[in-house]
């Protein structure tokens, strides 16, 4: 049962891979309430594999981080989605996001452990370049609270499938192994494309 269930996330995240790049940034959030903010995840082939890889890699992790990196990820990202709305300029985003699948990819598929502070401090520097793009769709919502709303709520599913992922597969390392290089060709593809 676990090894079908794995092997079906496996195929979710293939699937992934023909979604186009970074969809998410061109997404037009105008007359944009909860139902946009759900979708605006699932545009973008960055911000998607890296949602799933920031599960996966708290999944491997185990213990407290199977929650506190996700939740981290999540508290930033929402409080960074402000920072575009309130006028701030963040540089190099769309290559900072890029390096995030990759670098998520090398920790999944090296089966990395860091001390939770560490991987919590890095997952939150992520997740305010993934949080700070999401932002940039607010302004033109009509409805900013419950778009944001929606993207949080997508991020935290995608974290979830990640770690159900992680979680059923913990017998069979070679589909983390797997997982994690696909994250780094699509993250190195990403970056070249940035």
């Amino acid at each position: 049962m676990k090894i079908k269930i794995s092997l079906s996330l496996l195929g979710l995240c293939a699937c992934a891979l023909l979604l186009p790049v970074a969809e998410a940034h061109t997404f037009g959030a105008q007359s944009a309430g909860l139902t946009a903010g759900l979708a605006h995840p699932f545009m973008g082939l960055d911000h998607l594999l890296a949602m799933i890889a920031v599960g996966i890699w708290a999944g491997q992790l185990g213990g407290r981080a199977v929650w506190i990196i996700p939740l981290i990820f999540v508290s930033v990202l929402a409080a960074a989605a402000g920072l575009g709305p309130l006028g701030f300029a963040l540089p190099l985003v769309e290559p900072a996001i890029a390096c995030s699948v990759l670098v998520l990819g090398l920790l999944i598929a090296g089966s990395i452990r860091l001390p939770t502070i560490a991987g919590a401090s890095l997952v939150g520097l992520f997740a305010l370049f993934h949080g700070y793009a999401h932002g940039l769709e607010l302004p033109q919502a009509t409805s900013p609270a419950l778009y944001g709303f929606g993207f949080v709520l997508a991020t935290t599913l995608l974290h979830g499938l990640g770690i159900g992922f992680a979680l059923n597969s913990r017998h069979y390392k070679i589909m983390q192994h797997i997982a994690g290089g696909s994250l780094i060709v699509a993250g190195s593809l990403l970056l070249a494309a940035a």
